[in-house]
């Protein structure tokens, strides 16, 4: 694989996005993940199964998905190895699974559309959260956006990428399609607790040293950010992402609470039932529009750490 492809996808997908028209014509891959993911759910998490099937049909489904991603990653990429700069559609192809123009994009809205109202606020956090908006409150539609900002800075961003670096366009897919199917089963409900096992998993290990990595990144970040702390963000990151159940989300938003001085995480609701969830940091959690885009100003730095580290791997690697 080209060293290039990683840090010139980074930079062209967070100036670019996705493309509108393209997303009209054809829709994103994350979509085409879904509806495969949806097709396989309702033929094989059916209610007459018994735990141990619906498991094994977890394990089924998940295996359909990634063997059908490979095949035609694989395939794509043997193809374009034939092709004279080929590396570089490869590259092309690998920003759709990167979000880091959108991320800013939608979480930047959340603040525009609270120094509006409350409502507006509720509106435009409905479309990055899964929780109720209608539950929250000023500060908790900004600690909202604030929390899937950090946690989408993991595994809407530096894992895919990390992913890329290490295996290409096959590796960057394969990671996305195990993250949709956990964002879309791996839930502890009764529908999905035994069905939604193996992505929820298996996503579990993909993010072990992403959601890490993230945490030095926006620690690092904290040194371009005027009031931002490193050392908190570090801190914060050690000793309190442990009390999230998951091995993973408490890394990314412990470290963002942590720089900012904030508050985040805590109690919140899912489809009208209450879920306690753990607080990251000791800060104030009576958070504005104005603190959603300082959130959004760290983001920013943490990309760019991200890309000059991008680059100087890329770099290493072409004088090796």
């Amino acid at each position: 694989m080209d060293p290039l492809i990683s840090p010139l996808a980074l930079a062209i997908e967070r100036q670019a996005g996705y493309p509108q028209k393209l997303a009209a014509t054809i829709g994103h891959p994350v979509m085409w993940f879904g509806k495969l993911i949806s097709f396989c759910e309702t033929r094989l998490n059916t209610p007459q199964r018994t735990p141990a099937q619906r498991k094994l049909a977890g394990i089924v489904a998940l295996g359909l998905l990634l063997l059908s991603v490979l095949i035609v990653t694989v395939g794509i990429r043997t193809i374009l190895s034939w092709i004279p700069l080929g590396w570089v559609i490869e590259m092309l192809l690998a920003t759709a699974f990167l979000a880091q123009k959108e991320l800013a994009r939608a979480v930047t809205a959340v603040s525009d559309a609270l120094r509006q109202s409350l409502s507006a606020g509720r509106e435009a956090v409905s479309h990055v959260v899964g929780r109720d908006p209608q539950t929250l409150d000023e500060p908790g539609v900004a600690r909202a956006a604030i929390e899937t900002l950090a946690e989408s800075t993991s595994d809407g961003v530096v894992a895919p990428w990390f992913f890329l670096l290490l295996f290409g366009l096959p590796g960057i897919a394969i990671y996305k399609a195990v993250n949709t199917a956990d964002s879309m089963i791996g839930h502890k409900t009764e529908r999905y607790l035994d069905y939604g096992w193996s992505a929820a998993r298996l996503d579990d290990v993909l993010n072990l040293i992403p959601a890490r990595l993230t945490a030095v990144l926006v620690t690092a970040a904290c040194f371009f950010v005027p009031g931002a702390s490193p050392g908190n963000a570090w801190a914060t990151a050690r000793s309190d992402a442990q009390k999230h159940d998951s091995p993973n989300a408490g890394w990314p938003e412990a470290a963002f609470a942590g720089a900012l001085g904030f508050k985040l995480g805590g109690p919140r609701t899912y489809e009208g039932e209450l879920v306690d969830l753990p607080a990251f940091g000791s800060g104030r959690d009576a958070l504005g529009p104005s603190d959603i885009l300082r959130a959004v100003q760290l983001y920013a730095r943490t990309l760019d750490v991200l890309l000059g580290l991008s680059v100087f791997i890329a770099l290493t690697l072409l004088v090796s």
